[in-house]
């Protein structure tokens, strides 16, 4: 078999559980478009175990900058003075500024994939409703950004190893 038919065979099967989990029995447990967020990150760094090694990594400290971040934004008051804009604006900068100095470390030095969990992260907070705010980023419950979209990673990333592996199983001779 082609070995994109049977990705289209993998990913689909695959993709419809990982869909049918987020939304029954493991709902709130996982964000279903983060995982296919890194899903498909996975196959854009190699489709390989450092890929997966890379993804979850770099992947989890973006999710951890922002949400670093986001408390920043939220726990010193200077959105009064400067205007939320800007202080968002200014802490997101130098937050930008940690991840690609991090890159000098090389377990972190695959920017793109920390950038998609950063960006996870503040999809994840801006868009739902009630948890950008200090009590839901403080708790320990799965509310937190710093715990569902780090889970929503690792699934996913484990997604794209499983749909890899199947997908290269089908294609062997």
């Amino acid at each position: 078999m082609k070995n994109l038919n049977a990705l289209a065979i993998s990913i689909s099967v695959l993709g419809g559980l990982a869909t049918y989990l987020a939304l029954g029995p493991l709902s709130g447990i996982y964000l279903i478009w983060a995982a296919f967020v890194a899903w498909g990150a996975f196959f854009a760094l190699g489709a390989d175990v450092p890929a997966l090694q890379k993804l979850i990594i770099c992947g989890i400290f973006g999710a951890l900058v922002a949400w670093l971040v986001a408390v920043i934004i939220l726990g010193i008051p200077l959105a009064g003075p400067l205007g939320l804009p800007l202080w968002a604006a200014l802490v997101v900068g130098a937050g930008v500024v940690v991840v690609v100095l991090a890159a000098n470390v090389s377990a972190l030095a695959t920017i793109p994939a920390t950038v998609f969990g950063f960006a996870s992260t503040f999809a994840y907070l801006l868009q739902t409703p009630d948890v950008l705010n200090l009590g839901v980023l403080l708790s320990a419950t799965l509310k937190n950004s710093l715990a569902v979209v780090p889970l929503s990673i690792v699934v996913g990333a484990m997604f794209g190893l499983l749909s890899a592996r199947w997908g290269a199983a089908m294609t062997k001779q």
